[in-house]
């Protein structure tokens, strides 16, 4: 990358809505830049429930708009990315003093028929003494309800769409700040700079302002503009344990207070639980949580289940600042709207600039769709759009189906222990065997630096997925944190920064370079990858 480069567009953001964005404008043929000033999916947009749902509880608020747009883009995505997603059975066990059976079941009967179902089962009555999900809770729950929605590895998803957006012409920088950015002979001159004090300046025809918790600050400041909508702050905090259930299904609780927990089985071994909804002032990059959040958080679970937790039981937290649209009247941060805003600046003879207010990390695909139809517009560049049946990098699975295509990565490489296939396979996909490279054994995969985790993987996090430091690996790229022993979490993380500093050039370049270059491919071709195969890839190995 030269400095005074021109792009067609200019992202600002690496979180899902700004790699949704950059994935479409490229795959339409747009010349592509993105920036983002910490690391992809760094702050909200791994800090979700982690679920690709319709939203059930919106109903209650009348957003039957809002739950009819994602109940449709929860079948899309999960076509798309069956490795990163997949459906989830939700149980509601029935408390008859918060909400009345009759109300529940026509939220359900809603639920299952506001859109298409083709993937996913429908919802129905259980009695609790009799199924499963009974056995944990209070013997006083005698009545609930199962339906379904997704699961998704938020984080992953991020960063399969700025992989994709590369693959098809976009650069990806990742620490790299917008610092100003003003309108001169019919486009934006932008300076940008990394985090090492190294400065960019670049042209682009248009910008889209998709910085989540900062979009405001953004236009205030680097951009000079004033907004027409206001964002709300609301922090949203989750906690991990232990495993509190046997079972594959996940729990949706109702709260005295009229909020919703969930609790549903993460990484095998543990139970996430969340959410909290507190309004937020602060730095969206320090938020989180206190500890009236985490006995919040208990408490809403030991009022089901027989057996309680407490503080000292929680392994993991985090927490996230959802920018929401700000509504006149919604005093209650759980009832302010998740639907998003899209704010198109377009004077005539000048550039266009595009700010993303609100939204959900289920509708972005649809976010990024309309945005870039509106952007396309303004720089009279038509395209017609094309996500909606294309799957992620390493969803290219004969017939979205996941266990036959880990029954051939099995078979192809019966060597790796069954847990670290199925873990690659579940984050890579079709893609895994760039993983795996060329090895034929653990041991030439590398040195492990942490359970599961050999240099191999690194090495690909590295020149692949813009992965830069320990943070990046154990907590986003993967949960791989986890599973280390708290005791020796902190000497795992020292050695894996300790090889990013030894293996990473001294001068960073600022993008990686495009496999492909110009963003003038075909949006729907994946040559790259055979529908469904494995294919080998050699990783490059870096001497010491």
């Amino acid at each position: 990358m030269t400095q005074g480069a021109r792009y067609d567009l200019l992202v600002v953001g690496g979180g899902i809505n700004g790699a949704g964005i950059a994935r479409d404008a490229a795959g339409r043929g747009l010349s592509v830049l993105l920036c983002e000033q910490d690391d992809l999916a760094a702050h909200t947009s791994s800090a979700s429930t982690k679920l690709i749902h319709g939203g059930l509880r919106y109903l209650e608020y009348r957003e039957f708009g809002l739950v009819r747009k994602a109940l449709q883009e929860r079948e899309t995505l999960l076509r798309a990315a069956p490795h990163i997603m997949w459906p989830l059975r939700f149980v509601m066990p029935h408390m008859p003093n918060l909400r009345p059976a009759w109300m529940i079941r026509a939220g359900l009967f809603l639920y299952d028929h506001l859109a298409r179902r083709e993937l996913l089962p429908g919802s129905r009555g259980i009695d609790m003494r009799r199924h499963p999900a009974g056995a944990p809770l209070v013997d006083s729950i005698k009545r609930g309800f199962v339906y379904s929605d997704g699961w998704v590895n938020d984080a992953r998803l991020v960063v399969l769409n700025a992989l994709d957006a590369q693959e098809r012409g976009a650069s990806i920088l990742t620490r790299t700040r917008l610092v100003s950015a003003v309108r001169a002979g019919g486009e934006w001159q932008a300076r940008l700079q990394r985090t090492d004090g190294t400065q960019l300046d670049v042209r682009a025809g248009a910008i889209a302002n998709a910085a989540g918790p900062w979009v405001g600050a953004l236009l205030h400041g680097a951009l000079g503009r004033e907004a027409s909508h206001s964002v709300r702050l609301v922090k949203g905090s989750h906690i991990v344990t232990r495993r509190l259930f046997d079972h594959d299904h996940a729990y949706i609780f109702q709260n005295p207070d009229k909020r919703i927990i969930f609790a549903i089985p993460y990484e095998h071994d543990y139970t996430l639980i969340g959410t909290t909804d507190i309004e937020y002032r602060g730095d969206p990059a320090k938020v989180a949580i206190d500890g009236d959040e985490t006995q919040y958080l208990c408490d809403s679970i030991n009022r089901y289940f027989k057996q309680h937790i407490t503080p000292q039981d929680v392994r993991w937290t985090y927490s996230g600042v959802r920018p929401l649209l700000e509504e006149e009247g919604a005093d209650n941060p759980s009832a302010v709207t998740r639907d998003y805003q899209l704010e198109l600046d377009a004077p005539a003879g000048e550039a266009p600039l595009l700010s993303v207010f609100g939204g959900k990390i289920t509708t972005f695909r649809k976010l990024a769709e309309e945005a870039v139809d509106e952007l396309s517009r303004a720089l009279k560049r038509p395209a017609a759009s094309w996500t909606a049946g294309v799957p992620l990098p390493g969803g290219d699975m004969a017939e979205a189906n996941f266990e036959r295509f880990f029954e051939r990565l099995q078979q192809q490489f019966s060597w790796l222990p069954a847990a670290l296939a199925h873990r690659y396979a579940r984050a890579y996909g079709t893609r895994s065997p760039r993983v795996i490279g060329t090895a034929r054994s653990l041991d030439e995969l590398g040195p492990a630096f942490a359970p599961g985790l050999y240099e191999a993987e690194l090495i690909y996090l590295r020149d692949t997925e813009w992965a830069r430091s320990a943070q990046d690996v154990l907590w986003r790229r993967s949960k791989l944190g986890l599973h280390v022993e708290p005791g020796t979490l902190e000497n795992v993380t020292q050695q894996i920064d300790a090889w990013f500093a030894r293996t990473l050039p001294r001068s960073q370049p600022l993008a990686v370079a495009s496999e492909r270059g110009t963003g003038k491919n075909d949006p729907t071709d994946r040559s790259s990858n055979v529908q469904g195969s494995v294919q080998p890839h050699a990783a490059a190995r870096v001497s010491e």
